[in-house]
Parts: structure tokens; sequence; C-alpha cells
């Protein structure tokens, strides 16, 4: 009896971008923005300092690219949902879920929109990208409540905001275990407490 394993499917190599991009999404999200330097961004890629700055025109640059990246995927998982189902109260429920599981599995120390906002107070480019993301997420919210009959969507987005918000800080400070079943039990009965009568 012969003992056959398939070969190992060649993976394409990453671009210098890529790397660059994941290392500075690692550092950035887990030690902060302002606390990594360009040179470890560079270490961690493998890259030189020729082509960092060929890629992304300077760490502003980069810390945009970071950001976009986060905004990608949080739109990718609203679209995801989105071919799971059309219908907005089945969204708003998954929503829910996605965000508790988040707040266990992947955004364990925070959000990496607050937690980018609070190392760059003043305006800029970098905060520009932070309240596009905010207002996008909030009207998506609002959208969605509006499609599930729900009354004043306005207020039920701007809570689901503020509850993810607190959710994912505090996930960071007491825990995901406590805070991931708390944010989706408060969620879920301020969904409940808009329902039509």
């Amino acid at each position: 009896m012969s003992n056959t394993t398939a070969a190992p499917v060649a993976s394409r190599p990453t671009t210098a971008r890529q790397r660059l991009l994941d290392a500075a999404t690692d550092l950035f999200y887990n030690e902060g923005i302002h606390s990594v330097g360009v040179d470890r961004i560079i270490e961690e890629a493998g890259v030189t300092r020729a082509t960092m700055y060929k890629q992304f025109a300077g760490k502003e640059g980069l810390v945009l690219a970071y950001l976009e990246g986060e905004d990608r995927a949080l739109r990718g998982l609203f679209a995801q949902a989105g071919e799971a189902s059309d219908d907005p109260a089945v969204l708003l429920d998954l929503v829910v879920a996605g965000i508790e599981q988040d707040i266990r599995d992947r955004h364990t120390r925070g959000c990496p929109f607050i937690n980018a906002a609070a190392e760059y107070p003043g305006e800029g480019p970098v905060r520009d990208l932070i309240a596009e993301h905010r207002e996008w997420f909030r009207e998506t919210l609002r959208q969605l409540a509006e499609g599930a009959g729900l009354r004043d969507p306005d207020a039920v987005a701007a809570s689901l905001v503020l509850l993810r918000d607190a959710a994912l800080v505090g996930g960071y400070l007491d825990g995901q275990e406590r805070v991931g079943p708390a944010f989706a039990r408060t969620a879920r009965d301020l969904l409940a407490a808009h329902r039509p009568e």
C-alpha cells in the first residue's frame, strides 16, 4: 500500500506592498500608531526603505491604507451578511452576532478607528477617513433599522454605534467573554424595544 500525499500547492509570494500593510496592520493595532516607527515596519515586512516610500509615500499613507483595510473588512462583512439574507431584521441580528464575534476573535484591543482617533486628535486625512467610515456604518445601520420597520431608525443606529464602541473598548479592558454577551443582549433588547407595537 503506497502512501501518496498531494504535492503542496505553491502559494504566490505576497507583494512588498502587502507585506508592508500586513506588518503595519499588526503593529499599529497591537502597539499603537505613533509608538511604531517606519524602520520597525520595514524590518518586519522585509523590504527596503525605498520600497516603503515608493508604495506608501510616508507613514501617514501607510496609516490610511491600514484604516482603509479595516473599513473594507467591515463593509465586506456587511456584504457577506447580505448574501445570506435580504431581510433587514435578519441582517440586524447578523450584525449583532458579527460584532459579538468581532469583540471575541478579531478586535481584542479595542476599535482600530477609536484607537487611531486618539492618536490623531486634530483635523487631517486620518480623521477624515475615520469620520467617513463611522458615517457609513451609522447610515447602514439606520437603513437596516428603517427597512426592518423599527421605530426611530436614527436613534437605533446611533445606539448601536454607541454600543459597539463601548463593547470594543470594554472587551479590551474587561475581557471579551464578559463584554461580548453583554453587548449582544443589550443590542437585542434595543432592537426589541423599537419594534412597532
